[in-house]
């Protein structure tokens, strides 16, 4: 089976965590946490700034890796990299997503993720109701 290692923000911002909503591909509609593929010879940190800049025009801080999770689509194994971020500059404007939002852990659940990220949202809205 194919693999493909991706690298996700999970961007932080007064007890939110930004999300997005893809606009394109088989997926259209779902939910995700912005970030993607790494490229050869790239650190996760430089992949999730380098990605950041190109699907938002923002520029972040990465942090600590909160989980990887491994996840079998019917085409593919996905290891997805999860990390903390912060904005350093710039509100992020959507150039990839056709939607986004600032979700706390009340309505981290209220849209339809991505099946990868969907087994990380309980883990993570613990984690936001702690901070």
């Amino acid at each position: 089976m194919k693999r493909i290692e991706v690298v996700a923000a999970v961007i932080l911002r007064d007890g939110k965590v930004f999300a997005t909503q893809r606009g394109y591909g088989p997926w259209k509609d779902w939910w995700e946490f912005p970030g993607g593929k790494m490229e050869a010879g790239e650190s996760p940190e430089e992949a999730l700034k380098r990605e950041i800049k190109e699907e938002l025009k923002a520029d972040i801080n990465v942090g600590d890796l909160i989980e990887t999770i491994e996840w079998d689509y019917p085409e593919f194994h996905l290891s997805l990299h999860c990390y903390w971020c912060s904005l350093v500059s710039g509100e992020p404007t959507l150039l990839e997503h056709e939607s986004a939002a600032w979700l706390d852990s009340a309505t981290l659940e209220s849209v339809r993720w991505l099946p990868a990220d969907a087994a990380f949202i309980r883990a993570l809205s613990r984690l936001l109701a702690a901070k």
